[in-house]
């Protein structure tokens, strides 16, 4: 095992582990339309997991936080980009594809802002008296999921919700024999921007230098001036937004959303979080990554396996790095 590790540190390290079961895939699948096919479908699926998972990895990892009500945000971001995206179907359905940005900006502001307002709301009200208590925090944000999926009955039904999608996101790219869906591209385009903003928000900016010097002495950087406890409140927030925005994204991946839609997310999320190392944005990417083209490759090869594969995947990461493949430094 060690001699393992070593030889892939000194490859390029964990980062490579990707590429290395994308070699793998290649090998067992034996066709290269269908195996590009998978890796652009793991590649987009990763990509809104990490927009799902990176708030709850700061929030976790940073603030130390376990939020289990993380995937209400997840689940309040479909429904209600899903809400506008219905409102402005002639926009949708228009040919200008000016009109069919408008509405989907339109749709990604709307859950931005409530995942931001229910940031702060879940923050302050239920989160801020429970620090520090993991037990608590466990419970309370647990009944606050339960309480998150009510509302969504009460308000938008039980009924399957069907997501349209803009014209200019429909149809596929075709490259010779492979068949790239415009939408898992544009969704692998959207996940790498934010985690570019998010890298360089916590690692060239004064605010994240703050955030993490408030991670390693609280008292310090309060006795300096700043207020640690809005810039957590801050972090939660963004994190909520973060959720929410990728909750719109899979609504529209997925274009028929239900109330059990955070529910059936928190699991993997989690995962990702886990096996991506606590705090560390590029852990999370990487491990939503690994998820994402293990789920694909696995539902091809054998899809008996498929609904095992992120927990064989966690097992597997975990045996051989039990703090996960990239965690945050303190």
């Amino acid at each position: 095992m060690d001699q393992l590790r070593m030889t892939i540190e000194r490859f390029g390290g964990v980062n490579l582990l990707p590429v290395a079961v994308a070699l793998v895939a290649l090998v067992l699948i034996g066709a290269p339309s269908s195996w590009v096919t998978l890796t652009v479908a793991g590649l987009a699926m990763g990509m809104m997991i990490f927009l799902m998972a990176s708030g709850l990895s700061l929030v976790f990892g940073l603030m130390d936080v376990l939020n289990f009500g993380h995937s209400a945000f997840v689940s309040f971001g479909a429904f209600v980009a899903a809400s506008v995206l219905a409102w402005l179907g002639g926009w949708l359905g228009a040919d200008s594809i000016l009109l069919n940005v408008a509405a989907l900006f339109a749709a990604f502001v709307a859950a931005i802002l409530f995942g931001l307002a229910a940031g702060w709301f879940f923050e302050t009200i239920i989160i801020k008296p429970v620090y520090h208590d993991h037990l608590r925090q466990i419970l309370i944000t647990m009944g606050a999921l339960i309480v998150a999926e009510q509302i969504i009955l009460a308000v938008w039904g039980g009924t399957p919700m069907t997501v349209p999608r803009p014209n200019f996101l429909e149809g596929s790219i075709l490259i010779g024999d492979v068949a790239i869906e415009i939408y898992r591209a544009f969704a692998f385009i959207l996940g790498l921007i934010v985690y570019i903003a998010l890298y360089l928000t916590l690692n060239r900016t004064r605010i994240g230098l703050l955030i993490r010097a408030g991670v390693e002495n609280r008292e310090m950087v309060e006795a300096l001036g700043f207020r640690i406890d809005r810039l957590f409140v801050a972090v939660f927030m963004v994190g909520s937004a973060l959720a929410a925005l990728g909750g719109a994204m899979w609504a529209g991946y997925e274009t028929l959303i239900t109330p059990a839609l955070g529910g059936e997310l928190m699991i993997v999320v989690f995962i990702v979080v886990i096996i991506g190392g606590l705090g560390s944005i590029e852990g999370t990417l990487l491990g939503a990554i690994m998820v994402g083209l293990v789920a694909n490759y696995v539902g091809f090869l054998a899809p008996k396996l498929a609904l095992a594969s992120n927990m064989l995947l966690m097992m597997a990461i975990l045996l051989w790095r039990p703090n996960g493949l990239r965690p945050a430094v303190k």
